[in-house]
């Protein structure tokens, strides 16, 4: 399908600005960076309000380059093809300027506040987002591995804009565990979408694995990133008897949950409750480092 076929809307520009920028995903992010910064300094303090501004406008820049780099591809995609540039809501070379715009703004942000290894990390979180991992999903559909050093990125920016050392054990923990993660959650997600992908000539695992047998790829995956989500008290990402025990219960309930996804097999419905397991045990994590440097350490 042609993206000029598709019939020009009249924008409203804080909605369009919103999805060009994938702000709920950007979000996610943003909010990484902050478990980064509570797991060094022992809990939130102001400093993490120019840490998350700065972050989240880097984030919203890399996704809006991001729609501008895809959007031919988007125009394919019944998931994608109402997004603000296939639909014609904004044209291609002014996302492209208030992405950079906005990438600038968050990295001199980050550099005011919090100094070059904060706002250095960003910028490569940026590059390795845009330049990299995006041309290179039309390549292979391993391109997520690499691809999840992205996820691994905020977290240390975040350890860093509080004081730390970016050698620490603690925070090469932290970042591996959202390396790992990145990796089943995206794998979800292009199973949901196979016939999308498809129409739009990107490459899947389905290329080279049945479905069955990228199921049990998955659940490996999953059962890695409960591995390293154990790994955070052992190396002191969070302390205390509260963290072990709550992020033991919530990788076991993991485990158990993607183990009934291999029973069930690849239809739509249990895949796509997966796929909220893995999200929702994120953002559980995510609290609870955030909860155990603050009171339990």
């Amino acid at each position: 399908m042609d993206a000029r076929a598709l019939p020009a809307t009249r924008p409203a520009w804080p909605g369009v600005l919103l999805e060009l920028t994938k702000f709920r995903i950007s979000a996610v992010s943003t909010v990484s960076a902050a478990t980064g910064y509570a797991a060094f300094r022992h809990g939130l303090d102001w400093g993490v309000g120019t840490l998350l501004a700065g972050t989240l406008l880097m984030a919203m820049a890399a996704s809006a380059l991001n729609e501008v780099q895809e959007w031919r591809t988007d125009a394919l995609m019944e998931r994608t093809r109402h997004r603000p540039i296939p639909r014609g809501a904004v044209a291609p070379a002014t996302a492209a300027a208030f992405a950079l715009a906005l990438g600038a703004g968050g990295f001199l942000l980050l550099l005011a506040a919090h100094g070059w290894p904060t706002a250095l990390l960003g910028l490569l979180a940026m590059g390795w987002y845009n330049g990299l991992y995006t041309p290179l999903k039309r390549v292979s559909g391993f391109a997520v591995v690499p691809g999840s050093v992205i996820g691994a990125l905020p977290p240390a920016m975040g350890w860093a804009a509080a004081g730390g050392g970016l050698g620490d054990p603690a925070v090469l923990a932290l970042c591996f565990f959202f390396f790992i993660w990145q990796v089943p959650h995206f794998w979800l997600l292009a199973l949901l979408h196979r016939k999308s992908y498809e129409e739009a000539r990107l490459p899947t695992l389905h290329r080279h694995f049945t479905e069955r047998q990228i199921l049990r790829l998955i659940f490996t995956w999953t059962c890695a990133t409960a591995a390293a989500c154990a790994l955070l008290p052992a190396f002191g990402t969070t302390r205390g008897p509260g963290s072990m025990m709550l992020l033991g219960a919530a990788c076991l309930w993991l485990v158990v949950r993607f183990a009934g996804l291999l029973r069930s097999g690849p239809q739509p419905r249990p895949v796509r409750r997966a796929f909220m397991d893995i999200n929702l045990y994120l953002l559980f994590v995510m609290l609870v480092v955030v909860l155990g440097a603050a009171w339990w350490s």
